[in-house]
């Protein structure tokens, strides 16, 4: 349950990805802070979860008349999911299945979190970031969609820029000698307790 429109330590959630209307994806994870100035939610390896049928393609966005999901599971990775509210991406702590070893941080370049009554939603930017284990390196991921977008219209070139400076202003505070994720969240782990969750009721309600 939630406490002033706020979630509790432990709360199972739904993270959907909603754009033009529509729900693209949906996820349970289970929230381990909701404060002002951070949003830190838990999924691991096993979830399930609802995808696309068919690719979510820039061009498939702005013309589909509607979405069918279907079951899936995420695999590979245990996800720590880390936002500041307000802000235009989303950082992931992805250790590999079983929370052995941090594989990367992960920009997840997106609109801000919008919160709704079955979690929060959020609108996909297509680029992202894969940021190496100790924050020294990093690379773009999925540039070519970007580029898609672009053609398609889906994206003006002001917009696509500024999603790309996003990305660089995310690179810059996960490459502090400070970073806000060093000290505590590279050495978290979920309670043992912690089972799979699964997607709440409600959880394919129009927000």
């Amino acid at each position: 349950m939630t406490t002033a429109s706020r979630w509790n330590f432990g709360d199972i959630i739904a993270l959907r990805g909603s754009w033009r209307g529509k729900l693209w994806w949906a996820c349970p994870a289970r929230v381990v802070e909701d404060r002002p100035d951070l949003i830190a939610v838990y999924w691991a390896a096993g979830t399930p979860n609802k995808l696309p049928a068919a690719r979510l393609s820039p061009e498939r966005i702005l013309t589909a008349d509607r979405v069918d999901l279907v079951d899936c599971e995420w695999t590979g990775t245990d996800v720590l999911m880390l936002a500041i509210p307000g802000a235009a991406h989303s950082v992931y702590a992805m250790w590999d299945e079983g929370h052995a070893r941090i594989r990367c941080w992960y920009v997840n370049l997106q609109e801000s979190l919008r919160r709704v009554p079955t979690g929060f939603d959020s609108q996909d930017h297509l680029l992202d970031v894969v940021v190496s284990p100790d924050r020294t390196e990093w690379r773009w991921k999925d540039e070519a969609e970007l580029e898609e977008a672009l053609e398609v219209g889906l994206y003006s070139p002001s917009e696509a820029a500024a999603i790309r400076e996003e990305g660089r202003r995310a690179i810059r505070l996960l490459q502090a000698e400070d970073s806000w994720v060093e000290d505590r969240w590279k050495t978290w782990s979920p309670p043992e307790e912690w089972g799979i969750p699964t997607l709440p009721d409600g959880w394919d309600r129009p927000a």
